[in-house]
């Protein structure tokens, strides 16, 4: 019995493994795509530099110097996108074009397909975010030292989980590919703002509201780990594990494998 387990045990790895190798070899045969899932941050975070990176350590931005701040805030937008807009709009476009439809009659199971692709947007968000900080050095933002790097690593997993289980979750509410932009847009741009992503929010119903979505406490949970060095922002952790779970639930019980009529 015990050798079956561990074999069976192997086999399901072999299969991640396996999984995770497609998705990433799909992605990277893309040059398009990878050029512009890296570049669009990239850009960002230079414009920011551009602007703001002479603007030192403020009340405004939290006590930190602007870069900091848009370090921080354009990493979490990294993560949202690889893990949010571009799961949900690949999966209804994967739906649409009968590749879930065929995928569900192999031998795969969903765990694992599920899997594959959340190593491989963790994997690409961690790339993106290296790119980030990295250009953040060069507007002078202080790299975080080692002992700040575990509680880096935790929210960004984290953070990928949720957006990646509201990613399915919003996938599996649009009916067709050509609207998935649109959905997943009409979603993501509100919060971003709503959220402080581009500019600190000073309204008090506005961050009250938004410290209960998902997007804020992701990028305070940022801000603790990297900029200030506080370590786990706990209670911005619970929200984000709160809406990866309703993600989670929603994918689950609503996901479909076969396209919708038009």
């Amino acid at each position: 019995m015990t050798t079956v387990v561990r074999h069976s045990r192997r086999h399901d790895l072999a299969l991640l493994w396996h999984q995770i190798r497609y998705e990433q070899l799909s992605f990277w045969r893309n040059p398009q795509s990878v050029f512009f899932t890296f570049l669009f941050p990239v850009v960002i975070t230079a414009v920011f530099g551009l602007l703001f990176g002479d603007v030192g350590a403020t009340s405004f931005f939290a006590g930190l110097s602007a870069m900091q701040y848009y370090v921080c805030t354009i990493a979490g937008l990294s993560v949202l996108g690889s893990c949010y807009s571009q799961l949900a709009v690949v999966l209804s476009a994967r739906r649409q074009d009968g590749i879930l439809k065929r995928l569900r009659a192999t031998p795969l199971p969903a765990w694992t397909y599920f899997a594959g692709l959340l190593a491989h947007c963790v994997l690409v968000s961690a790339v993106t975010v290296l790119l980030i900080v990295g250009l953040g050095g060069l507007f002078g933002v202080p790299l975080p030292g080692p002992s700040r790097w575990f509680a880096i690593a935790v929210v960004l997993v984290l953070g990928a989980a949720g957006f990646c289980a509201l990613g399915v979750a919003v996938s599996a509410l649009i009916r067709n590919a050509e609207a998935a932009p649109a959905v997943v847009q009409f979603v993501l741009f509100p919060l971003l703002f709503v959220s402080g992503t581009y500019l600190p929010v000073e309204s008090e119903l506005l961050r009250t509201v938004s410290a209960a979505l998902p997007v804020r406490p992701f990028n305070e949970a940022l801000l603790g780990a990297f900029a200030h060095g506080t370590g786990f922002a706990w209670s911005s952790l619970g929200v984000l594990f709160g809406w990866g779970v309703v993600g989670a639930v929603i994918a689950i019980r609503r996901f479909r494998w076969d396209p919708r009529p038009r």
